[in-house]
């Protein structure tokens, strides 16, 4: 890395531009959001049901299904920040917390690595959102959930992702 520049700095990432030369010796110039990285929550309750969210994303215009996530904050382990926002986009404590999958959402532009975690022997309490949050809980059975990733109602990367992870390579576990 020859020199880089910071453009704009926020609270949750800034962006930065790079100089740098490929190993073909080209000089290239590349735009980066720099992003500490996020946890997606997998929460897996009794008979079947899976605990997904109604969130409404403003970048978007719209409310997504999702998968509660959240970003890491500085110095937080991603096993602490699944816990934490687990109680608070969906109310519930989890007993167990097991980490399934990390991934890159668009590592074309962005560093953000997303850490997806299933969690299990849950205890229902009531949601602590932050005060910009419109956040709503939707309980559905598995089946029900991997049908709204087919009739395209789910749109959100991070949760299908989550979801279809999960029913492939998870679900029916021995």
């Amino acid at each position: 890395m020859k020199d880089s520049e910071v453009l704009l700095d926020t609270k949750r990432f800034r962006v930065v531009r790079q100089n740098y030369e490929t190993t073909r010796g080209q000089e290239v110039v590349r735009e980066t959001v720099e992003h500490p990285g996020a946890v997606i929550i997998l929460p897996l309750l009794a008979e079947d049901r899976v605990c997904l969210i109604r969130n409404y994303r403003h970048a978007v215009g719209e409310t997504l299904i999702e998968l509660p996530a959240g970003t890491l904050e500085p110095g937080e382990e991603p096993l602490e920040t699944a816990h934490r926002e687990l109680i608070e986009e969906t109310g519930y404590r989890a007993a167990k917390i097991e980490p399934l999958h990390t991934f890159f959402a668009s590592p074309g532009i962005l560093t953000e690595r997303m850490y997806l975690f299933a969690a299990s022997e849950l205890t229902a309490g009531e949601q602590q959102l932050e005060d910009s949050e419109e956040i709503e809980r939707l309980e559905v059975t598995w089946s029900q959930a991997i049908e709204m990733v087919h009739r395209q109602e789910i749109k959100d990367a991070k949760t299908l992702v989550g979801l279809l992870f999960y029913d492939r390579f998870l679900r029916e576990r021995p």
